[in-house]
């Protein structure tokens, strides 16, 4: 374990929404720029620190468009001072181009996938070129990359990333374990402890937990000294026949559990200090609160 992974507060990460689920069949999903912008205000409240960005368009559709997505980046930035994270995995069948170009949207940070992976019936498609676009895009753009990890492997591919075309922008490199995708790694605590001996040295994690995993994988990463990512993107069942109510249900006991781990959850400016975000000027939170959820 790197010596990093070890550390006083714990990181947040609320997935409010992601590209597979429909409003019809979810109805507490978040999908409108209002509800978005709400969850993000809420979710803060309670604990979280980053909020990361799948976008639907008015018929609840996922959608990379530009303009919505800008949209919903200046609406989250009205109502929180939550990192905002854009995913550039969209949904599985979404080309390459469109994903590149979300960028365009200025974000704190942005998801960059380390390699292609099963995704259910689906493949999700990452070959080595756009690895290497989209690090490189951020470092021009001064984004700063959360390295998303499927499998055992993506982890070597981070280490040849970093060697051949130097650390992301910021100069702290900080990966998501997406663990309990049918298709990627287990959620479980042996796969999440076989990962960190690869982690590069001075790095931190997190570790999401899809569906029935979630509970477990947060246990494991707070025991090992890493962050976590949670909401309704990975998770629709709160418990046994129990469905979530909303992602505030989610960061909620994801903040009492770092709390009894004594890790109480870190706030927003914490959150940028650790992950080596500054903010470009004319980029600044749109609010005046005072930051909530302060270790």
């Amino acid at each position: 374990m790197t010596p990093s992974t070890s550390t006083v507060a714990t990181l947040i990460t609320v997935a409010p929404t992601g590209a597979e689920s429909a409003k019809a069949d979810v109805p507490a999903l978040p999908v409108t720029v209002e509800e978005v912008a709400a969850t993000a205000r809420d979710c803060q409240a309670v604990g979280a620190a980053v909020i990361h960005l799948h976008v639907r368009d008015t018929d609840s559709r996922p959608t990379l468009d530009l303009g919505r997505v800008r949209e919903v980046v200046a609406a989250v930035r009205q109502s929180s001072d939550l990192v905002v994270q854009l995913s550039t995995g969209g949904a599985v069948t979404d080309p390459v181009d469109a994903r590149l170009a979300v960028l365009e949207a200025e974000p704190d940070a942005a998801s960059l996938t380390l390699g292609t992976v099963n995704f259910g019936r689906g493949v999700f498609s990452n070959p080595w070129d756009l690895i290497v676009e989209l690090h490189t895009q951020m470092q021009q753009r001064g984004i700063v990359p959360e390295y998303e990890v499927f499998d055992l492997g993506h982890l070597a591919t981070l280490a040849r990333l970093l060697d051949r075309f130097g650390p992301p922008h910021g100069g702290h490199v900080h990966v998501d374990l997406v663990m309990g995708v049918p298709g990627g790694m287990p959620g479980t605590a042996q796969a999440l402890i076989a990962c960190l001996p690869l982690l590069p040295p001075g790095a931190t994690f997190a570790a999401t937990g899809v569906g029935r995993t979630s509970l477990p994988v947060m246990l494991a990463s707070l025991s090992a000294g890493g962050h976590l990512r949670v909401g309704m993107e990975d998770t629709l069942t709160y418990a046994p026949g129990e469905p979530v109510r909303g992602n505030v249900q989610l960061v909620a006991r994801a903040a009492g559990l770092a709390r009894i781990a004594q890790r109480p959850p870190l706030d927003a400016m914490g959150a940028r200090t650790l992950l080596g975000i500054h903010r470009a000027a004319g980029n600044e939170p749109r609010n005046d609160r005072s930051l909530e959820a302060a270790p």
